[in-house]
């Protein structure tokens, strides 16, 4: 089964990777999306192409090999890398919410307070949170010094599962967890909750329903990513901490890792005329 595993994990890293930059492509190159949406869509995309590539070819490696073993170096660095691009696409998700919540309940004002300086300074927000995120997982990780002939019940160096091997006392671990899950977790998807409860309050109010539609339409999308990233996401890192089933974390990280990022290019445009137009033009353009 070994080359129907490699050819699949191929082709859907090789799916990701062109579907993630033909967003960036379109975005950039068509004027009509140089708008806040589409700059955060096209940040979240280069964050899932990152995200992706800290797992998927080091997989096909080992497939090839035949080896799994991965050094110390490369553990942590993927550790740190995969806590980056994770924590961007949580942070991005966030400020996309919020992007939201200023078109929708604040039509008139959208434009001046979402101005671009605000755009990159947001951007610049998220990449320092997630830069902070990594550094605590290496702090913690670091502390462990005897990685020879360990074994990782997953298929990459996932950090909740290196906190678990960590020579800290397991109460230590397991306040930097929550800690993190919390700051990461929990406060990002309340502010998602909260933005959508005022966005779904000022819909409920728009007389004419193909006004509720067009604003329900602008955010099916993101709150499709949003259930799958979080669900999945949470349940990995979260769920370690109090089971000790190597099995359901391995099924859920092939989902936030895999299918994910994958599936955000398909989500964003099949249900997007804006992407779709711009990817036709990009075409016409091409040939």
């Amino acid at each position: 089964m070994q080359p129907v595993f490699f050819g699949l994990l191929l082709s859907m890293y090789l799916v990701t990777v062109l579907g993630n930059l033909l967003i960036i492509l379109a975005v950039s190159s068509d004027s009509h999306l140089h708008t806040p949406m589409y700059f955060f869509l096209s940040n979240l995309s280069l964050a899932d192409i990152g995200f992706i590539s800290t797992t998927v070819p080091k997989m096909l490696i080992n497939i090839q090999t035949h080896s799994r073993v991965i050094s110390y170096v490369g553990c942590l660095t993927q550790m740190s890398l995969f806590s980056i691009f994770g924590c961007m696409d949580d942070m991005l998700l966030t400020v996309m919410a919020y992007d939201r919540y200023v078109a929708i309940c604040h039509p008139l004002q959208c434009t001046v307070i979402m101005n671009p300086r605000l755009c990159g300074f947001l951007v610049s927000v998220c990449f320092l949170v997630s830069l902070l995120d990594s550094q605590l997982h290496n702090l913690i990780a670091l502390q462990f010094i005897y990685f020879r002939d360990v074994e990782i019940a997953n298929f990459f160096c996932d950090p909740s599962q290196l906190l678990d091997l960590s020579c800290t006392n397991i109460l230590t671990n397991n306040i930097v967890m929550y800690f993190t899950g919390a700051i990461f977790g929990f406060f990002p998807v309340s502010g998602i909750l909260f933005f959508y409860y005022k966005i779904i309050f000022s819909i409920l109010r728009i007389p004419s329903s193909g006004g509720m539609y067009k604003a329900f339409s602008t955010c099916g999308s993101h709150l499709s990513v949003v259930c799958l990233f979080y669900g999945t996401g949470l349940a990995v890192y979260l769920g370690s901490a109090v089971s000790s089933s190597p099995k359901k974390s391995m099924v859920a990280s092939v989902m936030y890792t895999f299918v994910t990022p994958m599936l955000n290019p398909f989500i964003y445009s099949l249900r997007n005329r804006d992407i779709k137009s711009a990817l036709w033009r990009l075409h016409s353009r091409m040939v």
